[in-house]
């Protein structure tokens, strides 16, 4: 009987897989090294030529494998920062993965097919070439497949089993490039500007790091508090009418909107009060939309989850993950905005019938009112947009995790609805010499809007531009930022800005989650290596948006792991030549903070030297 390895990313989805594919007869559950991964044993009938077979369900806990410096450049004593930029590398099994690596190894060795289940993204990609590489040291000719799949739901399970593919060796090549460029990169500045730094007031023995994705992020909190310090509030002057009928104030907006000349507006509202009489122009009425959502993404999910459900993104993708391997929503990572035309979107519709809360609205729409999903223009080929795959009563789940599922739920059955419904009245006065309009809303189809109860639609005033300064960039904006500029993925995102939070570059505000306002470390920081006179600063997005790019060129064969590598080298190292040189310029802005470099907000900021030194080649 043939044997095969079956191996996930996380015992969760080990646990789930090989319930599944055993249909709960599990012949043995087996103790590893590691305490929370465990070994299922069982029989599954897999397609030909294989048949049935002896099968080992078993787990990684993620990467197994580390990456670093070879002896010699491990130390921060041991060379100047900028030899890491060739230093020569190695991979190992860390400390902590033995017990794991040895378990694959292990198992590997009597095995003749190894079945990956690592998750169906670029990395899960490369940590599928991890697996295959370990098992490969004791049993070189062990054949592998990967198995493709987005969520633990049996069907989908089974299916992925029937119907195996291979491991993607150029999104893994991309992962690989990515890994070693963070490594030689964060690592080179990290050193550097920590040792270059430790004479800075309120510093001492704190690390200084650099990342790719790190500083853009912080560069972005960073413009918006300078634009805010540097806004001048102009008064302005603006004429409203309002006319009471039935009890009802109707303000009219001026079409002119505001001007900042006083003189010529009160000559202006003198005008229409000698008019006495305002006459109504036009009345139009014409029907309106407001369009449902577009299908989940990972993106959408942590901006909403932040904007609605008062959660930072990392927590929003934290309890994302759980209640994926929990085998209640698809897998969270998806850049895809399209459902396929083969997902029977109408069974999912039905699992939520049983719901007290949106059970109704869905009975509703499979009772007639279900309308397909409208189309994004994303499509990442590997998972579905994020989705419900099974009804979850709420006793199961804890307070924030109830209003993640919940907003995935609704998001879901909103996608499945018919778009909302309405009529727009809108009225023109002419009164004197001046115009003014008004404009009201009724809503005749409430449709997506019973259940989707994040939007809004009501009739509102209109309001003329106010002279204020923009507010602190908020976590959705700031994520949005991301997206549009290339920094991070979205499996990364939350992570990075996490980062600079823990690095206390920036501060949230409130804590955990909504606004952030830099602190005087993030500003300086920023400031330095703006006035150092970069052609590309390393605060600002276009560096690491172009690694990204590169990245995709690997997975789509345009080009090599090596030679991205080297280019982004080369890019990387052109900059740190030219911090270099320009050491007393990052100095000078973090000397003389007027707070704490901790603070919460730096209000003024140190030196403003120029560099004028030229680029060293």
């Amino acid at each position: 009987m043939t044997r095969i390895l079956c191996v996930a990313e996380k015992p969760s989805i080990a646990k789930a897989v090989a319930g599944h594919l055993s249909g709960g007869a599990i012949r043995n559950t087996r103790n590893t090294g590691n305490k929370y991964i465990k070994n299922y044993d069982f029989n599954y009938r897999f397609p030909p030529p294989w048949g049935e077979c002896n099968v080992t369900m078993t787990a990684v806990v993620g990467h197994t494998i580390s990456w670093d410096f070879v002896d010699g450049f491990r130390k921060w004593k041991d060379c100047p920062p900028s030899a890491l930029f060739d230093a020569a590398t190695k991979q190992f099994v860390s400390p902590e993965s033995k017990e794991v690596a040895a378990n694959i190894s292990s198992e590997a060795r009597n095995a003749q097919i190894l079945y990956i289940w690592t998750d169906c993204d670029r990395e899960g990609e490369y940590i599928g070439t991890e697996v295959m590489d370990l098992a490969r040291k004791t049993n070189p000719r062990i054949e592998v497949k990967r198995a493709k799949f987005s969520n633990i739901e049996r069907a989908h399970i089974l299916h992925a089993a029937q119907h195996p593919g291979d491991l993607d060796e150029r999104q893994a090549a991309a992962v690989r490039a990515r890994i070693e460029l963070d490594l030689r990169i964060g690592a080179a500045f990290t050193r550097w500007q920590t040792m270059l730094l430790q004479t800075v007031r309120g510093l001492d023995g704190q690390i200084v790091s650099y990342g790719s994705c790190q500083f853009p992020t912080l560069g972005f909190v960073v413009d918006r508090y300078k634009k805010i310090k540097s806004f001048v509030s102009e008064p302005f002057w603006s004429i409203k009418v309002m006319h009471k009928r039935d009890d009802i104030n109707v303000n009219f907006s001026w079409d002119r909107s505001s001007l900042f000349d006083r003189m010529a507006v009160m000559i202006m509202y003198e005008r229409c009060l000698a008019a006495k009489v305002a006459n109504v122009v036009s009345v139009v009425k014409k029907p309106t939309s407001k369009w449902k959502p577009l299908p989940l993404t990972t993106i959408e999910l942590q901006k909403q989850g932040s904007r609605f459900l008062g959660l930072s993104s990392q927590l929003v993708m934290n309890i994302a993950e759980k209640l994926y391997t929990q085998g209640f929503i698809s897998y969270p990572r998806t850049e895809t905005d399209q459902f396929d035309e083969g997902m029977d979107l109408p069974a999912l519709v039905g699992k939520q019938t049983q719901s007290h809360a949106w059970g109704e609205f869905a009975q509703g729409l499979l009772a007639g009112g279900f309308s397909k999903p409208k189309n994004g223009t994303h499509n990442d080929k590997a998972h579905p947009p994020i989705h419900p795959v099974a009804y979850v009563a709420p006793d199961k789940l804890n307070a924030d995790e109830k209003r993640v599922y919940e907003f995935v739920v609704r998001r879901f059955l909103a996608c499945c609805s018919k778009d909302a419904r309405g009529e727009t009245t809108t009225v023109k006065l002419q009164y004197g010499e001046e115009g003014f309009h008004t404009s009201g809303l009724v809503v005749l189809e409430r449709n997506y809007l019973e259940v989707y109860v994040y939007d809004k639609w009501t009739s509102s005033q209109e309001l003329p531009a106010k002279d204020l300064p923009p507010g602190f960039l908020t976590e959705p904006e700031l994520i949005a930022l991301m997206d549009a500029n290339g920094i991070g993925t979205d499996a990364t995102m939350a992570e990075h800005i996490a980062k600079i939070i823990e690095r206390k570059y920036v501060f949230a505000r409130p804590k955990g989650r909504s606004e952030f306002s830099p602190s005087n470390l993030g500003i300086a920081l920023v400031e330095g290596y703006d006035n150092i006179g970069f052609d590309m600063s390393l605060s600002k997005p276009f560096l690491r948006k172009e690694m990204e790019v590169k990245m995709k060129k690997i997975c789509e064969g345009a080009t090599t792991c090596r030679d991205v590598v080297n280019s982004s080298v080369e890019q990387y190292r052109e900059m740190f030549v030219k911090a270099s040189q320009c050491s007393d310029v990052l100095k000078a802005a973090l000397f003389h903070p007027t707070k704490d470099p901790n603070g919460p907000v730096a209000y003024e900021l140190g030196g403003k030297a120029k560099c004028l030194l030229a680029t060293a080649r």
